[in-house]
């Protein structure tokens, strides 16, 4: 059965509730709906209750197009995640813009001076930072730190167990071991105590809790990633004891169940871009890129729209004179809509976040 978050009246995170006791109390007038950036059914008090919160943990198993989040408590499974990466959409529009660059330096130049009295770009060697995250990997990070702190405002998070990359040998260089550090040291501590956990590890605890895996990285189910954050954070609730010459056991007591499962990523936008890649004729740029459009909508609301009786909901792609594009969850298009069939739902948080098919689970241990 899944479970509802409830929020105190102070706004600090409690435990989960059933979801027959979270429309009971609504009817009672005793919550409110809590809105969130994760488009989650949560509820807050309206009056005075305790405090007492129970060990929660999140699971966070990171990769390079796709990363999976499970929350976990000893007695549910309360969340679980698939995340759709930015790595390569950032990768290619920062090489498109290193292109734009050099194209913009280039027809600068005049090259019928000397060399020695063409205005080219000063040298600069003093504005370099040290252990600097490539832009790629950086939005990679991002995105898994911003859902999780997402998280901390909906669950009484005490734990946080990150799955790292070592590359032994000559097995080569994953662009997942970048930005591990900075993770587990700096930005994820912030949240809650940090614990890593090794590859093979993750798999040991997922063969045991008897979770099914599919290789498919790229299918948006619960079978790919979140299983794997769920098998992370059950460290927190199973230890390994091994005695030499034993085989060992595990101590502890986890319950895996059914939760929501997520698929979240962020709204493609592009960035404003001044200087397009080819000269407009007459010096006249036309616009492309930002996320203003005229009409009082930004790029990335959630919208309802109306057109010949029919309903549609999406995000706000674009906008033309009198229309607004609205795109579903792959970002394509739906239709353009008359600006005045438009009504906003939820103004754009940074995600977008579409419920799939539930995470699956039954398992005590």
């Amino acid at each position: 059965m899944y479970r509802v978050p409830v929020i105190s009246k102070k706004g600090k995170p409690l435990m989960p509730t059933k979801p027959s006791r979270a429309r009971r109390w609504l009817k009672e007038g005793k919550v409110v709906i809590h809105k969130n950036d994760l488009q989650q059914f949560a509820v807050q008090l309206t009056v005075n209750s305790g405090e007492e919160t129970q060990p929660v943990a999140v699971g966070i198993d990171p990769g390079k197009h796709y990363s999976g989040i499970g929350v976990q408590s000893g007695q549910a499974t309360l969340f679980t995640a698939h995340l759709e990466l930015p790595f390569q959409k950032v990768k290619d529009r920062m090489e498109q813009r290193a292109m734009m660059r050099r194209g913009r330096r280039g027809r600068r130049i005049n090259r019928k001076l000397p060399f020695n009295q063409r205005a080219h770009r000063q040298k600069r060697f003093d504005n370099r930072r040290g252990h600097k995250l490539p832009p790629s990997i950086k939005a990679n990070r991002q995105l898994e730190y911003r859902v999780v702190k997402e998280l901390s405002q909906l669950f009484p998070i005490c734990s946080i167990v990150y799955e790292i990359v070592k590359a032994r040998g000559d097995k080569g260089f994953s662009p997942v071991m970048v930005g591990q550090k900075v993770m587990t040291e700096k930005w994820l501590p912030q949240i809650a105590p940090v614990t890593t956990k090794y590859g093979w590890e993750t798999w040991s605890r997922r063969e045991f809790l008897g979770l099914e895996k599919d290789q498919q990285k790229s299918n948006p189910s619960p079978a790919t990633h979140a299983v794997d954050g769920v098998a992370l954070a059950s460290h927190q609730f199973l230890t390994y004891r091994q005695i030499k010459g034993d085989r060992g056991w595990h101590e502890g007591r986890v319950e895996i169940t059914n939760a929501p499962f997520l698929v979240i990523k962020r709204p493609p936008v592009s960035r404003r871009q001044l200087h397009l890649m080819l000269p407009a004729q007459g010096g006249v740029r036309r616009k492309y890129g930002g996320t203003i459009t005229r009409h009082n909508f930004r790029k990335g609301d959630y919208v309802e729209a109306e057109r010949k009786g029919s309903i549609y909901r999406g995000w706000v792609s674009g906008d033309t004179k009198s229309k607004v594009s609205i795109s579903n969850f792959d970002w394509k298009r739906i239709a353009q809509f008359s600006k005045n069939k438009v009504e906003l739902l939820q103004r754009s948080t940074g995600l977008i976040c579409k419920q799939e098919t539930a995470f699956v689970g039954a398992t005590r241990c």
